[in-house]
């Protein structure tokens, strides 16, 4: 749909086709989309020849043999009737619930997918799996004046439940509405800040990805390079990437590199329990290596409500959305709070116009006022509202 009207539909088809080669500590790496046999063989000699030309590097490797599997998940057929029912029915919802929001962009899908991984070890893994996904772009209109524009998306394993049910759909759609006036929070002061699950999801990326991932570790800039099994952050905070959890839709059941996947602990308990590594990195690092390498990431509830934690702020803010530059390696980020609300004595108050914040990652983690006892599972994550003391807060 563009500007609330159903504008195509289509199917589509895509074939990709991936060859690595290690031969003596070098790699090679071909990609293509055509499968015939002729294809096949002239792309395994070109990868061969891509591996004799590189650099040795005896980390390369690929996972051993352990139990091979076939996996189906999901539903692999889709309904499509049902599937425009439910897009007609978010509308009609949508516009009498929501009568200022205009749905700017709705892509809705089913995606089939069939893929094999195998090696020369012997591994083979076949999954087999068919998930919706829908992928919204909203903004709210009252005369002259209107919000921001904010997207958000759910994956589904099936069309039981309405989309507006799933995910924080509802819950944006009205904040959203309150966007349409907003004022600023005026001077500079430090405070709160509450990050919605969606945002949180948007600042643990870069934090996994330049304190936990292989880039950071293989480079020596990330903070946490010599801290296995030491406290990083506040002992309420447990981040596990979990692709088999119940709530995550079609996780990956496999790693890139042939293993078969498994959930694990990132932080446990505030402790740093795991790299998010790769084979050849963790070789590289001497290091365990990551037990899958998707980015379902998972945070352990707390046991208050977000309106109980809200209600003990004195100020600060609500942020839905961060707008800003990648963070610094040292985890320094600045940026525009978007989607936000000011919080008084206790209570939240307007929509806030755009906000800077500032902070450092690391330290966030150590400053934590509360996690709350809602989670918002969208398929792809399931997290929680998280409360940080000590960010900088200014306005005009």
């Amino acid at each position: 749909m563009d500007g609330g009207e159903f504008s195509l539909f289509r199917t589509l088809f895509d074939k990709q086709l991936a060859m690595t080669a290690i031969q003596g500590g070098r790699k090679g790496i071909v990609a293509q989309n055509r499968y015939d046999e002729a294809t096949l063989r002239e792309s395994a000699k070109a990868c061969l020849e891509a591996a004799a030309s590189a650099q040795p590097d005896e980390n390369w490797d690929f996972a051993p043999l352990s139990q091979n599997e076939d996996f189906v998940l999901g539903e692999v057929t889709p309904d499509t009737d049902k599937l425009f029912f439910r897009c007609q029915e978010l509308m009609a919802s949508v516009k009498e619930r929501f009568p200022t929001i205009i749905m700017e962009q709705m892509i809705v899908a089913h995606k089939e997918v069939l893929k094999a991984k195998a090696n020369s070890y012997g591994v083979l893994f076949s999954t087999h799996q068919g998930s919706y996904q829908v992928q919204l772009m909203f903004s709210a209109h009252e005369g002259e004046k209107a919000s921001s524009f904010f997207g958000g998306g759910v994956i589904a394993d099936n069309l039981d439940k309405p989309f507006l049910e799933l995910g924080s759909i509802e819950k944006d759609l009205a904040d959203v509405e309150r966007q349409i006036d907003t004022t600023s929070v005026g001077g500079k002061f430090e405070g709160t800040m509450v990050v919605t699950p969606g945002c949180v999801g948007e600042l643990f990326y870069s934090l996994l990805a330049d304190f936990a991932g292989e880039g950071g570790l293989l480079s020596g800039t990330s903070p946490w390079k010599d801290k296995l099994g030491e406290k990083v952050a506040d002992e309420r905070i447990t981040l596990s990437l979990a692709p088999l959890d119940e709530r995550i839709v079609c996780g990956d059941r496999t790693t890139s590199d042939g293993f078969r996947a498994e959930n694990f602990d990132i932080i446990k308990d505030g402790k740093l329990s795991a790299f998010f590594l790769s084979l050849y990195a963790a070789n590289k690092l001497k290091l365990p290596r990551g037990k899958n390498d998707s980015f379902n990431v998972v945070i352990a509830p707390g046991d208050k409500s977000i309106d109980e934690i809200i209600s003990t702020i004195d100020r600060g803010i609500v942020i839905g959305r961060f707008s800003g530059g990648q963070p610094s390696s040292n985890g320094d980020f600045s940026g525009v709070a978007k989607n936000g609300f000011l919080i008084e004595n206790g209570k939240i108050g307007p929509a806030l116009s755009e906000t800077m914040i500032a902070g450092n990652l690391a330290d966030m983690l150590n400053h934590l006022r509360a996690i709350s006892r809602e989670q918002v599972a969208d398929g792809m994550s399931v997290l929680p509202y998280m409360v940080f003391d000590g960010i900088t807060i200014s306005g005009k």
